[in-house]
């Protein structure tokens, strides 16, 4: 199909709304298609490792412990739990810091925009939680209803990008407001339903800590070490203290300013003042110190006129999707089938629930309420939308790898087999889902994209 050189013209111009959002979006988007493919190949490491001949050894490699201490701090845990309660706490940063960017200047910013996207996620954990407590109701394993209603990000908007232009822009900014309005939900989840015994003291001080990060950003601190202890200390606060520590890494991430420490109009001043008097290189020891510290001023400024929200998420963007989730994969899919019938294990409740709430849940709920929404007025589906768009979405939505991982480990702390069990079901859910997500999307024919709008039609007539 030939491209629209309307469309290409507005998403590749300067007017604010492709500017601001819609190219940054699908930046993310080609992001997390790449980063999914690493996280596909480490889950498959991880269960090769498990199932070869001396698997036993994949167990073993990640129960080793970490131990230290630093004064009165001491610090003892398994490596896999390193990994889960300390990587993964970057990672959830990482996720604290694109739902600060998208409340602040993002999808989820005009509350009319962020109805729908919030309805459908809530519609798509509602549902998928709903099926799985019908499969294992009355059994130990119902503790693990928060397993089905997460989305993976990486592997979802992955699929997306596979399709190219099949998929029109503005389902692809609702499926990531739809997932990330989905971590937010997660988080409420393991915060509410997946916190050990509570220490109060500790989580007092963890409180402190943020308060002080929070008073730190007002009063204009800007050291970088100084964030980098205070979190490291509140991180283990919140540890100690029986509520999730991961969580800490969301709050900080939210606590992160998303305005830049210099204006446009100061940087540009500033910066044409350092240009000016930016002397000549004539060799000598004292024109060349010269000119050192004049660019180090000038690189100084251009890093202050960036927020520091988008300085770390892009500095940290690339180690969380390629470097921290595959190794959680590695380190928590890996299950052994030794002595295990793998019909037994597939049609176990646990795993059935999780297999069908990811795949008809997730469907039948993000459907359901966004159906609702558009039709009661709350909301309005995207441009160039229709509603087999927002099916195939739905589909999509179903593959939940990483959190439901994640989940699926808080649940089931000292039940290795019932945690077996809903990685079984999450496997099984998340390759049902996309590929009837990708299928289904495949199929819609083109006439059904609508015609994409001019500019004038889709945004404001900025210049």
């Amino acid at each position: 199909m030939a491209q629209d050189p309307a469309l290409t013209t507005w998403v590749d111009s300067d007017r604010f709304v492709p500017r601001r959002f819609v190219r940054p979006a699908l930046a993310f988007t080609d992001t997390e298609a790449a980063s999914g493919i690493v996280l596909m190949v480490a889950a498959i490491v991880a269960l090769t490792w498990a199932n070869m001949p001396g698997g036993e050894s994949y167990a073993t490699f990640w129960e080793t412990h970490v131990a230290f201490s630093i004064g009165p701090i001491h610090f003892e845990e398994a490596l896999r739990e390193v990994i889960n309660d300390g990587f993964m706490a970057i990672f959830f940063f990482v996720v604290g810091l694109e739902i600060k960017r998208e409340l602040v200047s993002g999808e989820l910013k005009d509350r009319r925009a962020a109805a729908l996207p919030a309805i459908a996620a809530l519609g798509g954990m509602v549902v998928p939680a709903a099926i799985y407590v019908l499969f294992v109701a009355g059994s130990e394993g119902v503790h693990g209803w928060g397993i089905p209603m997460a989305t993976d990000i990486a592997f979802s908007v992955g699929v997306v990008a596979l399709l190219g232009r099949r998929v029109p822009v503005g389902a692809k900014l609702f499926l990531l407001a739809l997932a990330i309005a989905d971590d937010i939900g997660a988080i409420l989840v393991i915060a509410t339903f997946y916190t050990s015994d509570l220490s109060f003291a500790y989580l007092a001080a963890g409180l402190v800590g943020l308060a002080v990060i929070y008073a730190a950003n007002r009063a204009g601190v800007r050291a970088v070490s100084f964030y980098v202890s205070l979190a490291l200390v509140t991180w283990f606060f919140f540890l100690e203290s029986g509520v999730h520590a991961t969580l800490a890494g969301v709050a900080i991430g939210l606590l992160t300013p998303a305005n830049p420490l210099i204006g446009s109009k100061q940087f540009d001043q500033l910066a044409r003042r350092i240009i000016d008097t930016y002397p000549d290189d004539d060799g000598t020891e004292f024109s060349r110190d010269k000119v050192d510290e004049e660019a180090l001023a000038l690189a100084r400024l251009a890093t202050e006129s960036v927020s520091p929200l988008n300085r770390l998420e892009n500095s940290l963007h690339l180690w969380s999707s390629f470097a921290i989730v595959p190794v959680f994969a590695l380190a928590n899919a890996g299950i052994r089938f030794e002595g295990v019938s793998i019909g037994d294990a597939i049609t176990h409740p646990i795993a059935l629930g999780v297999a069908f709430g990811l795949i008809f849940g997730k469907s039948i709920g993000i459907t359901t309420a966004t159906w609702l929404a558009v039709k009661s007025g709350i909301g309005k589906l995207p441009s160039n939308t229709e509603w087999p768009h927002v099916i195939g979405v739905a589909m999509l939505a179903g593959i939940g790898f990483t959190v439901a991982l994640f989940v699926a480990g808080l649940a089931f702390p000292v039940h290795a087999e019932l945690a077996d069990r809903a990685k079984v079901g999450i496997f099984a859910g998340s390759a049902t889902s996309g590929m009837l997500g990708y299928l289904f999307l495949r199929r819609i024919k083109p006439t059904h994209l609508g015609g994409e709008h001019t500019p004038h039609e889709s945004a404001p007539s900025e210049a």
